[in-house]
């Protein structure tokens, strides 16, 4: 069974930087650690640590979502699995793994095996601090903003969000209306790495071209309609036998199923002990929140082990633009020679606004709706007009999307010609 007695030193004796001394009370901590409940969103390589540090830091009252099942590629860094596990919840095999491996009947992990996105309002409420080891910038954008938009029901919940891709990582604090949130720093985050559909297409020089080329255009031509899945092997051996095959065409080397899964799952690798230096971050900015021993971070923390070990903190700054948290709209440039779809296409791929399914609108008029299906069939037209002709300069625009919570609001401002270069 497992006891606190490692952890008592720390709450005993005061912090040497706490900055109220007067207030702090040994017992007040022991019993927040006690009795506060956290909630851990993501049981994957971040996820499994912050769970078994969690649990062996004291807390007693965790609860932890994920939508994934364990597969095989997960068994080499997310420890608390086993082959055994394979195709089970990963929530609800990590949190029976840690309650049998501590044995404390007064430790209590609630698992949910779904989306966060399906939990209502009143659930997040309940918790004192969230800690987020997710991979998924969607999902990360959703907490983010649904814990700012609870600021207006006056409820303050501290979000800990941690991060890492390959040797490198970090974690940051974010104290809903007061330090900067996730979205003000979307802009940080490594671009996904795209290839021209005309390379992809005609000539292509790399195996990652030979693989696009079969999952965007090739797929599509053989099985219309269908959705590919990489997790169904036999797509997976499909994908791989054509990508390699267009390959040989040109004379390619490197195409391999590794590679192919890769690509195709735009997998971001992933080093256990990268995971455990930013989980540990994670859990010690929860410790502290939760227990007032010591100050937390303000408010980034990065970690670079790839080129010797580095680390530094930094306060990132609050975005008076931001969509979130902000309240200034973001100023954008267009072409006057650019159709609605054109914007929508370079607005959307911007790195800090992300939109995947955008509608727009302004205060006079829709100008696009993806949804509902009547609404995106009456404005659909407008995609092939001028976007110039739709609205007048310094006019704002409202950019929503479906997946996300936020709205984006955006003061155009127009240069250029009315011709395509390309065409003029």
């Amino acid at each position: 069974m497992r006891d606190n007695s490692s952890i008592l030193p720390l709450l005993s004796t005061i912090g040497p930087f706490n900055e109220v001394p007067d207030e702090y009370n040994a017992e007040d901590s022991l019993n927040a650690l006690k009795t506060s409940k956290v909630l851990v969103i993501g049981a994957g390589g971040l996820g499994c640590e912050i769970l078994k540090n969690l649990a062996l830091t004291g807390f007693k009252n965790i609860d932890i979502i994920d939508m994934d099942t364990i597969d095989l590629s997960n068994l080499n860094r997310q420890f608390l699995f086993r082959r055994e596990d394979i195709g089970k919840s990963k929530a609800e095999v990590a949190t029976q793994f840690i309650l049998n491996r501590i044995e404390d009947p007064d430790l209590k992990i609630n698992p949910y095996f779904g989306k966060i996105q399906d939990k209502s309002i009143e659930y997040y409420q309940q918790f004192q601090v969230i800690i987020s080891g997710l991979d998924s910038i969607e999902a990360r954008r959703w907490i983010n903003a649904t814990l700012i938009g609870l600021v207006d029901n006056d409820v303050l919940i501290p979000l800990v969000d941690g991060g890492t891709e390959g040797f490198r990582g970090q974690s940051r604090v974010i104290i809903p209306t007061i330090t900067s949130c996730f979205e003000c720093s979307l802009d940080l985050l490594s671009a996904k790495v795209t290839y021209p559909v005309c390379t992809i297409a005609n000539t292509p020089r790399l195996p990652e071209h030979c693989i696009e080329w079969a999952s965007q255009l090739e797929w599509v031509k053989t099985f219309p309609g269908k959705k590919f899945d990489a997790d169904d092997m036999v797509q997976v051996e499909w994908m791989y036998q054509t990508a390699l095959s267009r390959a040989k065409e040109f004379n390619i080397d490197g195409v391999t199923k590794a590679l192919t899964l890769g690509v195709v799952k735009n997998i971001i690798p992933a080093i256990a002990s990268t995971n455990a230096i930013i989980a540990a971050s994670c859990c010690n900015e929860a410790f502290k929140l939760v227990t007032n021993s010591n100050p937390i971070l303000n408010n980034y923390m990065m970690y670079t082990g790839d080129d010797s070990i580095h680390t530094y903190t930094y306060e990132h700054s609050k975005k008076s633009n931001c969509a979130v948290c902000g309240n200034l709209a973001k100023n954008v440039t267009a072409q006057n020679w650019w159709t609605l779809s054109q914007f929508i296409d370079e607005i959307s791929s911007k790195q800090e606004v992300q939109m995947l399914k955008p509608s727009l609108t302004t205060s006079q008029r829709y100008l696009y709706l993806t949804n509902p299906p009547e609404l995106e069939k009456v404005t659909k037209e407008n995609l092939s007009k001028k976007l110039s002709t739709l609205i007048s300069p310094g006019e704002e625009i409202v950019v929503t999307d479906p997946s996300l919570p936020i709205s984006l609001r955006l003061i155009v401002s127009f240069e250029g010609g009315e011709t395509d270069p390309e065409f003029a």
